[in-house]
């Protein structure tokens, strides 16, 4: 467990909100899905697009059955896109969230799968670090007490966010990290 007088940060990162919160800043929108499916696919408004209204970005889903599951499917994708694409300022000092604390063990290893729900929180809150230390990942790592393979991993878990880091670094002039 972490230290109880390291007193976490709360994420200000669309990424890490409940999907409920995090709904309430999205538009939705239904339609028809294109694609096979017969009569029934292109009668039934089960195509769900999200969009993000403070930042823009949007997500969809139409490959599911209904309308519901595809939101579902949706909102992830969301998720996902925003922890890749939205950077939200780190304060200076403790920077690790309640999330992060609880996911992160004293020896430095992150135990976050990549189908977990916590996930894009996690990423988001790793790509903020990465961003905040001038994409120097071993500082990241530092103020986050994590290894810097583990936080390379977590971030390569999502090839979009580790392509999106990579081309940030080589714009810097930095080498481009591997995915582990």
């Amino acid at each position: 467990m972490h230290d109880p007088a390291v007193k976490p940060r709360v994420s200000t990162h669309p990424a890490s909100l409940e999907p409920e919160d995090l709904l309430r800043h999205c538009s939705l929108e239904r339609g028809p899905s294109s694609g096979p499916g017969g009569q029934h696919r292109n009668r039934v408004q089960t195509l769900v697009t999200l969009t993000h209204a403070p930042t823009g970005l949007s997500a969809h889903a139409s490959e599911r059955r209904s309308a519901e599951e595809n939101r579902r499917v949706a909102l992830r994708r969301l998720r996902l896109l925003l922890a890749t694409e939205f950077r939200a300022p780190v304060p200076r000092g403790e920077c690790r969230t309640a999330l992060w604390l609880s996911r992160c063990g004293p020896d430095g290893r992150i135990a976050c799968n990549p189908r977990h729900a916590d996930y894009p929180a996690m990423l988001a809150e790793a790509l903020d670090a990465v961003e905040a230390c001038g994409l120097d990942v071993k500082r990241a790592a530092a103020r986050l007490c994590c290894t810097p393979s583990q936080l390379v991993r977590l971030i390569g878990q999502h090839p979009p966010a580790l392509d999106r880091l990579n081309r940030a670094r080589r714009s810097r002039g930095l080498h481009a990290l591997r995915r582990l």
